[in-house]
């Protein structure tokens, strides 16, 4: 997987900057729950977050940079809360993570501002996280690698491919989940879950 290049114009400086970049990132969230991502402009991020609109572009080029920033926290905030659950977990083997996983993308749905919306960034570019890579790629990649320094598996091109394919049955179904229920419909979740968890088991007899 390819380094994930910055989309700041600027890294902030100082504390003061970062936080600021923060509010900017925040005023984007509630704009997508509000009105979508064509309801999202630069003119609006500054507005919401209270600063001049030459801070927004001081950090960001244009709507799609701060639109990437946010899919790039919701990622962080993602693999923060998966590798916390897989080092806490007392899971028999990696494939069992499935459930757990599931239920933190589904919580963040539910809770963070924005990711329902917006979520690791499709709504805005397929390849809105990696200029070289799709969004669920990117995800899967992230995935693979938390699972390979977890559970000691081995890092093979198969690996690789069962996540891949894991990741984007997944999205497409919780995909339907909260298209019937905005909070996703918690028997679509739970077939997600049977699904992905009963392919990669699969996946490991056979490997």
């Amino acid at each position: 997987m390819t380094e994930i290049r910055t989309p700041l114009r600027r890294l902030p400086a100082q504390r003061r900057s970062a936080e600021r970049v923060q509010r900017m990132l925040d005023a984007c969230a509630d704009i997508l729950d509000e009105d979508g991502y064509d309801g999202l402009t630069t003119t609006r991020i500054a507005q919401r977050a209270e600063v001049a609109i030459g801070s927004v572009y001081q950090f960001f080029p244009d709507k799609r940079a701060v639109a990437q920033a946010l899919a790039l926290r919701n990622l962080e905030v993602f693999g923060d809360r998966i590798s916390r659950t897989l080092t806490e977990g007392a899971f028999a083997d990696w494939s069992d993570t499935v459930g757990a996983i599931i239920d933190i993308f589904v919580e963040m749905h539910r809770t963070v501002p924005g990711f329902r919306v917006l979520r690791f960034g499709d709504v805005a570019d397929v390849n809105l996280l990696d200029s070289d890579a799709d969004n669920n790629a990117v995800v899967a990649g992230r995935l693979r690698t938390m699972i390979v320094e977890t559970f000691g598996v081995k890092d093979t091109p198969g690996l690789a491919t069962a996540l891949a394919i894991a990741v984007e049955a997944g999205d497409a179904v919780l995909k339907m989940a909260f298209r019937r229920d905005p909070d996703g419909d918690p028997e679509i979740v739970a077939e997600a879950e049977r699904l992905i968890h009963g392919y990669l088991a699969s996946h490991i007899r056979e490997s």
